[in-house]
Protein backbone atom coordinates (compact mmCIF):
# COMPACT_ATOMS: atom_id res chain seq x y z
CA UNK A 1 0.00 0.00 0.00
CA UNK A 2 1.74 3.24 -1.07
CA UNK A 3 1.23 5.82 1.69
CA UNK A 4 2.66 9.02 -0.19
CA UNK A 5 -0.27 10.14 -2.54
CA UNK A 6 -3.08 8.99 -0.27
CA UNK A 7 -1.42 10.09 2.23
CA UNK A 8 -1.42 13.69 0.84
CA UNK A 9 -5.15 13.72 -0.10
CA UNK A 10 -6.30 12.48 3.54
CA UNK A 11 -4.19 14.74 5.72
CA UNK A 12 -5.20 17.47 3.23
CA UNK A 13 -9.19 16.44 3.61
CA UNK A 14 -8.16 16.27 7.90
CA UNK A 15 -7.08 19.33 8.12
CA UNK A 16 -9.33 21.35 5.61
CA UNK A 17 -12.62 19.94 5.30
CA UNK A 18 -15.46 18.61 7.37
CA UNK A 19 -14.65 19.27 11.09
CA UNK A 20 -14.48 23.21 9.72
CA UNK A 21 -16.00 24.61 13.29
CA UNK A 22 -13.61 23.35 15.65
CA UNK A 23 -10.49 23.64 13.64
CA UNK A 24 -8.69 26.46 11.79
CA UNK A 25 -5.41 25.22 10.35
CA UNK A 26 -1.94 28.07 9.75
CA UNK A 27 1.25 27.70 8.45
CA UNK A 28 3.64 29.30 10.73
CA UNK A 29 3.97 32.67 8.74
CA UNK A 30 1.90 35.70 8.81
CA UNK A 31 -2.07 35.07 9.49
CA UNK A 32 -4.09 35.96 6.35
CA UNK A 33 -7.43 35.22 5.87
CA UNK A 34 -7.16 32.73 3.51
CA UNK A 35 -5.28 30.59 5.85
CA UNK A 36 -7.67 30.14 8.29
CA UNK A 37 -10.19 27.20 8.06
CA UNK A 38 -13.60 28.49 8.01
CA UNK A 39 -14.92 32.45 8.63
CA UNK A 40 -12.47 34.19 9.79
CA UNK A 41 -13.32 35.53 13.32
CA UNK A 42 -11.40 37.32 16.65
CA UNK A 43 -8.15 36.62 18.03
CA UNK A 44 -7.50 32.53 18.23
CA UNK A 45 -8.36 31.18 21.35
CA UNK A 46 -5.36 30.32 23.90
CA UNK A 47 -4.26 28.40 26.64
CA UNK A 48 -3.76 31.16 28.68
CA UNK A 49 -6.81 32.48 28.40
CA UNK A 50 -8.88 29.12 29.23
CA UNK A 51 -10.96 29.47 32.69
CA UNK A 52 -12.32 26.33 34.03
CA UNK A 53 -15.92 26.03 34.22
CA UNK A 54 -17.31 23.86 36.93
CA UNK A 55 -20.43 23.56 36.78
CA UNK A 56 -22.65 19.89 37.13
CA UNK A 57 -24.14 20.23 33.91
CA UNK A 58 -20.45 21.13 32.43
CA UNK A 59 -19.26 18.23 34.43
CA UNK A 60 -21.80 15.37 33.10
CA UNK A 61 -21.10 16.99 29.79
CA UNK A 62 -17.84 16.00 29.72
CA UNK A 63 -18.76 12.48 31.22
CA UNK A 64 -20.76 12.09 28.27
CA UNK A 65 -17.92 12.81 25.79
CA UNK A 66 -15.55 10.77 27.20
CA UNK A 67 -18.00 7.37 27.50
CA UNK A 68 -18.92 8.14 23.59
CA UNK A 69 -15.26 8.33 23.05
CA UNK A 70 -14.46 5.20 24.39
CA UNK A 71 -17.89 3.21 23.10
CA UNK A 72 -16.56 4.60 19.28
CA UNK A 73 -12.78 3.99 19.69
CA UNK A 74 -14.17 0.22 20.59
CA UNK A 75 -16.24 0.42 17.28
CA UNK A 76 -13.36 1.52 14.95
CA UNK A 77 -10.88 -0.83 16.91
CA UNK A 78 -12.74 -3.74 16.35
CA UNK A 79 -12.81 -3.08 12.58
CA UNK A 80 -9.28 -2.62 12.20
CA UNK A 81 -8.50 -5.55 14.58
CA UNK A 82 -9.88 -7.67 11.90
CA UNK A 83 -8.32 -5.59 8.79
CA UNK A 84 -4.98 -6.24 10.80
CA UNK A 85 -5.87 -9.96 11.64
CA UNK A 86 -6.15 -10.69 7.57
CA UNK A 87 -2.49 -8.90 7.25
CA UNK A 88 -0.42 -10.78 9.90
CA UNK A 89 1.67 -11.92 6.76
CA UNK A 90 2.36 -8.67 5.81
CA UNK A 91 4.10 -6.77 8.48
CA UNK A 92 4.36 -3.04 6.56
CA UNK A 93 0.98 -3.34 5.71
CA UNK A 94 0.14 -3.26 8.99
CA UNK A 95 1.95 0.04 10.04
CA UNK A 96 0.39 1.65 7.26
CA UNK A 97 -3.26 0.42 7.90
CA UNK A 98 -2.52 1.07 11.72
CA UNK A 99 -1.75 4.65 10.63
CA UNK A 100 -4.77 4.94 8.73
CA UNK A 101 -6.67 3.88 11.43
CA UNK A 102 -4.94 6.55 13.53
CA UNK A 103 -6.40 9.29 11.41
CA UNK A 104 -9.73 8.38 11.38
CA UNK A 105 -10.06 7.24 14.93
CA UNK A 106 -7.84 10.22 16.60
CA UNK A 107 -10.02 12.94 14.47
CA UNK A 108 -13.13 11.54 15.29
CA UNK A 109 -12.06 11.51 19.29
CA UNK A 110 -10.88 14.97 18.74
CA UNK A 111 -14.25 15.94 17.50
CA UNK A 112 -16.12 14.28 20.19
CA UNK A 113 -14.01 16.21 23.01
CA UNK A 114 -14.66 19.39 20.94
CA UNK A 115 -11.63 21.22 22.05
CA UNK A 116 -10.71 23.98 19.47
CA UNK A 117 -7.78 23.40 18.04
CA UNK A 118 -5.09 25.60 16.30
CA UNK A 119 -2.43 23.63 13.52
CA UNK A 120 0.43 25.65 12.70
CA UNK A 121 3.18 24.73 10.66
CA UNK A 122 1.31 21.76 8.38
CA UNK A 123 2.95 22.34 5.65
CA UNK A 124 6.09 20.12 7.42
CA UNK A 125 3.44 17.30 8.24
CA UNK A 126 4.04 15.51 5.48
CA UNK A 127 7.44 15.08 5.50
CA UNK A 128 8.85 11.92 5.66
CA UNK A 129 10.86 12.01 9.05
CA UNK A 130 11.21 11.62 12.80
CA UNK A 131 8.57 13.28 14.39
CA UNK A 132 9.01 14.28 18.46
CA UNK A 133 6.26 15.37 20.53
CA UNK A 134 6.17 16.66 23.70
CA UNK A 135 3.71 14.63 25.74
CA UNK A 136 1.34 15.50 28.77
CA UNK A 137 -1.98 14.25 28.82
CA UNK A 138 -3.74 11.07 26.99
CA UNK A 139 -4.75 14.15 24.40
CA UNK A 140 -1.70 13.98 22.76
CA UNK A 141 -1.94 10.65 21.74
CA UNK A 142 -5.26 11.06 19.60
CA UNK A 143 -3.52 14.15 18.40
CA UNK A 144 -0.31 12.06 16.55
CA UNK A 145 -2.49 9.45 15.66
CA UNK A 146 -4.35 12.19 13.29
CA UNK A 147 -1.70 13.61 12.38
CA UNK A 148 1.41 12.15 11.34
CA UNK A 149 1.92 10.83 7.80
CA UNK A 150 1.12 7.03 6.90
CA UNK A 151 4.01 5.14 6.79
CA UNK A 152 4.88 5.98 10.54
CA UNK A 153 5.94 3.98 12.68
CA UNK A 154 5.53 4.44 16.50
CA UNK A 155 7.85 3.32 19.33
CA UNK A 156 6.68 2.92 23.12
CA UNK A 157 7.04 1.80 26.64
CA UNK A 158 6.37 -2.25 26.74
CA UNK A 159 3.53 -1.28 28.95
CA UNK A 160 1.56 0.04 26.30
CA UNK A 161 0.12 -3.27 25.60
CA UNK A 162 -1.97 -2.70 28.57
CA UNK A 163 -3.80 0.33 27.29
CA UNK A 164 -7.70 -1.21 26.86
CA UNK A 165 -7.96 -1.32 22.94
CA UNK A 166 -5.59 1.10 22.49
CA UNK A 167 -2.34 -1.04 23.29
CA UNK A 168 -3.91 -4.31 21.77
CA UNK A 169 -4.10 -2.64 18.43
CA UNK A 170 -0.21 -0.89 19.11
CA UNK A 171 1.16 -4.43 18.67
CA UNK A 172 -1.05 -5.54 15.77
CA UNK A 173 -0.29 -2.67 14.06
CA UNK A 174 3.24 -3.74 13.64
CA UNK A 175 4.66 -0.75 16.07
CA UNK A 176 7.29 -1.27 18.69
CA UNK A 177 8.47 -1.33 22.34
CA UNK A 178 10.99 -0.92 24.72
CA UNK A 179 12.01 -2.31 27.65
CA UNK A 180 13.45 0.06 29.14
CA UNK A 181 14.51 -1.55 32.23
CA UNK A 182 16.93 -3.15 30.05
CA UNK A 183 19.42 -1.03 28.83
CA UNK A 184 20.59 -3.67 26.49
CA UNK A 185 16.89 -4.78 25.07
CA UNK A 186 16.30 -1.34 24.84
CA UNK A 187 19.31 -0.26 22.29
CA UNK A 188 18.58 -3.04 20.08
CA UNK A 189 15.28 -1.86 19.84
CA UNK A 190 16.29 0.87 18.27
CA UNK A 191 18.45 -0.45 15.71
CA UNK A 192 15.43 -2.40 14.65
CA UNK A 193 13.50 0.91 14.29
CA UNK A 194 16.63 2.26 12.13
CA UNK A 195 16.63 -0.96 9.82
CA UNK A 196 13.09 -0.89 9.08
CA UNK A 197 13.05 2.61 9.30
CA UNK A 198 15.11 3.09 6.20
CA UNK A 199 14.15 -0.63 4.65
CA UNK A 200 10.79 0.38 4.36
CA UNK A 201 11.23 4.01 3.75
CA UNK A 202 8.88 4.75 6.85
CA UNK A 203 8.81 7.91 9.30
CA UNK A 204 9.29 7.58 13.12
CA UNK A 205 6.77 8.88 15.86
CA UNK A 206 8.30 9.25 19.20
CA UNK A 207 7.39 11.09 22.79
CA UNK A 208 11.27 12.41 23.49
CA UNK A 209 10.69 12.65 27.17
CA UNK A 210 10.16 8.82 27.61
CA UNK A 211 6.82 9.26 29.66
CA UNK A 212 3.87 11.96 30.68
CA UNK A 213 4.24 15.06 32.26
CA UNK A 214 2.51 15.16 35.29
CA UNK A 215 2.53 19.02 35.65
CA UNK A 216 2.70 19.82 31.85
CA UNK A 217 6.09 21.24 31.99
CA UNK A 218 8.23 20.05 30.07
CA UNK A 219 10.34 17.11 31.26
CA UNK A 220 14.42 15.58 29.82
CA UNK A 221 14.43 13.95 26.64
CA UNK A 222 15.81 11.03 26.25
CA UNK A 223 18.67 10.10 23.84
CA UNK A 224 16.80 7.75 21.56
CA UNK A 225 15.66 10.00 19.26
CA UNK A 226 19.05 11.38 18.34
CA UNK A 227 20.87 7.75 18.15
CA UNK A 228 17.79 6.85 15.08
CA UNK A 229 18.20 10.23 13.57
CA UNK A 230 22.59 9.37 13.51
CA UNK A 231 21.68 5.79 11.88
CA UNK A 232 18.96 6.90 9.76
CA UNK A 233 20.00 10.73 8.49
CA UNK A 234 15.99 11.30 8.50
CA UNK A 235 15.34 14.89 9.54
CA UNK A 236 13.87 16.41 12.72
CA UNK A 237 10.62 17.53 12.83
CA UNK A 238 9.19 18.87 16.22
CA UNK A 239 5.59 19.44 17.42
CA UNK A 240 4.57 21.29 20.11
CA UNK A 241 1.67 20.91 21.92
CA UNK A 242 0.13 23.43 24.17
CA UNK A 243 -2.76 23.15 26.31
CA UNK A 244 -3.50 19.19 26.33
CA UNK A 245 -2.36 18.91 30.19
CA UNK A 246 -4.91 21.72 31.11
CA UNK A 247 -8.04 19.93 28.63
CA UNK A 248 -7.37 16.52 29.83
CA UNK A 249 -5.39 16.40 33.38
CA UNK A 250 -2.85 13.58 35.30
CA UNK A 251 -5.22 11.30 37.04
CA UNK A 252 -8.63 12.71 35.91
CA UNK A 253 -11.42 11.35 34.38
CA UNK A 254 -12.88 14.78 32.93
CA UNK A 255 -12.02 16.80 29.59
CA UNK A 256 -12.50 20.13 30.01
CA UNK A 257 -12.75 22.42 26.82
CA UNK A 258 -9.66 24.56 26.83
CA UNK A 259 -7.87 25.44 23.73
CA UNK A 260 -5.10 23.20 21.48
CA UNK A 261 -2.32 23.95 19.46
CA UNK A 262 -0.18 21.32 17.64
CA UNK A 263 2.65 23.36 15.87
CA UNK A 264 5.65 21.92 13.49
CA UNK A 265 8.81 23.34 13.60
CA UNK A 266 10.57 23.15 10.28
CA UNK A 267 12.39 20.18 9.87
CA UNK A 268 16.12 20.03 11.44
CA UNK A 269 18.64 18.65 8.90
CA UNK A 270 20.66 15.66 10.65
CA UNK A 271 23.02 14.48 7.83
CA UNK A 272 25.99 16.66 9.01
CA UNK A 273 25.87 15.14 12.77
CA UNK A 274 28.74 13.66 14.82
CA UNK A 275 27.85 11.09 17.33
CA UNK A 276 29.83 12.56 20.02
CA UNK A 277 27.85 15.32 20.29
CA UNK A 278 24.62 13.49 20.98
CA UNK A 279 24.08 15.30 24.17
CA UNK A 280 24.87 18.57 22.48
CA UNK A 281 21.75 17.85 20.28
CA UNK A 282 19.68 16.43 22.95
CA UNK A 283 19.80 19.86 24.87
CA UNK A 284 19.98 21.87 21.26
CA UNK A 285 16.22 20.43 20.76
CA UNK A 286 15.32 20.54 24.05
CA UNK A 287 15.69 23.80 24.56
CA UNK A 288 13.94 24.45 21.01
CA UNK A 289 10.71 23.06 22.44
CA UNK A 290 11.73 25.62 25.81
CA UNK A 291 11.40 28.47 23.07
CA UNK A 292 8.07 27.58 21.59
CA UNK A 293 6.07 26.47 25.02
CA UNK A 294 4.10 28.81 27.29
CA UNK A 295 5.07 29.66 30.51
CA UNK A 296 2.96 27.30 32.24
CA UNK A 297 4.75 24.58 30.41
CA UNK A 298 8.31 25.64 30.18
CA UNK A 299 10.73 23.38 32.77
CA UNK A 300 11.37 25.42 36.39
CA UNK A 301 14.74 26.33 36.38
CA UNK A 302 15.91 23.23 38.84
CA UNK A 303 14.27 20.60 36.48
CA UNK A 304 16.04 22.31 32.91
CA UNK A 305 19.76 22.16 34.35
CA UNK A 306 22.21 19.83 32.59
CA UNK A 307 19.44 17.73 30.15
CA UNK A 308 21.68 16.00 28.74
CA UNK A 309 23.35 14.44 31.93
CA UNK A 310 19.96 13.51 32.99
CA UNK A 311 18.62 11.67 29.68
CA UNK A 312 19.79 8.26 29.07
CA UNK A 313 19.30 5.81 25.40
Amino acid sequence: MDGSGGSSFLRGRRLESCFEASVRSRGPAKARPEDAVGQPGPRRAAAADFVDDDRWITVILSVVRIVVCFLSMAVTTAVWAVIMLLLLPWPYARIRQGNLYGHVTGRMLMWILGNPITIEGSEFSNTRAIFICNHASPIDIFLVMWLTPTGTVGIAKKEIIWYPLFGQLYMLANHLRIDRSNPTAAIESIKQVARAIVKKKLSLIIFPEGTRSKTGRLLPFKKGFVHIALQTRLPIVPMVLTGTHLAWRKNSLRVRPAPLTVKYLPPIKTDDWEAEKIDDYVEMIHALYVDHLPESQKPLVSEGRDVSKRSNS
